[in-house]
């Protein structure tokens, strides 16, 4: 980088004080980069994005109150051009896509900090895209699938938390025979053999959270 060029203004945003230190201790290293502000969810994110406008902020998905793709989104309704790259242990190929369509320009694999995150944000800086490749690869697996309906979710986050089709029949005030059908569904989509294996299956791919 020019010696005369601005260093990125950086913005992190977890719920985890040590993974915060540990990102701003690599960023404080480089000589192109400086953290100007942190946040533990997505209040504090949105209230320190207009407080310090920052050229690159980086997103955990998974927080308290606010998640980080209802955050990326209040912040992307207020500042279209905002670059934001989704920090995460989560590699779900639907998290993924709930991300990318927020408005995520990068996706980094918190297990991946020190060999991709550096990179990733002189990249989206830059005006690039940049996705882990294990994640990339979780999306090719399943492009062209047909995705679970709003409805059929609601009935595998029940059937998660150890529901009937009885208990969500009438939780859902529906009949017993569409419950049925809606699982018959689900499991044809996922590819499951049976209930178990429909939940683990959309728990990893970050379709459902517990």
């Amino acid at each position: 980088m020019c010696s005369d060029s601005a260093p990125i203004r950086i913005l992190v945003v977890d719920d985890h004080p040590l993974l915060r230190e540990g990102i701003a201790a690599l960023i404080n290293g480089q000589t192109d980069m400086k953290l100007i502000a942190e946040a533990s969810n997505g209040h504090e994110a949105l209230a320190q994005y207009r407080l310090h406008p920052p050229d690159v902020t980086l997103m955990d998905l998974q927080m308290p109150t606010m998640s980080g793709t209802e955050t990326i989104i209040a912040i992307r309704d207020e500042s279209p051009n905002a670059r934001i790259i989704v920090l995460t242990t989560y590699g779900g190929d639907v998290q993924v896509v709930r991300a990318l369509k927020a408005g995520a320009r990068g996706y980094v694999l918190k297990g991946d900090v020190h060999k991709a995150l550096l990179d990733t944000i002189r990249a989206v800086h830059a005006g690039e895209k940049r996705i882990a490749p294990e994640v990339a690869a979780a999306l090719a697996d399943h492009a062209g699938e047909e995705e679970l309906t709003a409805r059929e979710i609601t009935v595998l986050q029940l059937i998660a938390l150890g529901n009937s089709n009885k208990e969500i029949a009438a939780q859902l005030r529906i009949s017993d025979e569409t419950v049925k059908s809606h699982v018959t569904n689900i499991l044809e989509k996922l590819g499951a053999n049976d209930r178990t294996h429909a939940v683990t299956t959309a728990l990893r791919r970050g379709i459902i959270g517990l």
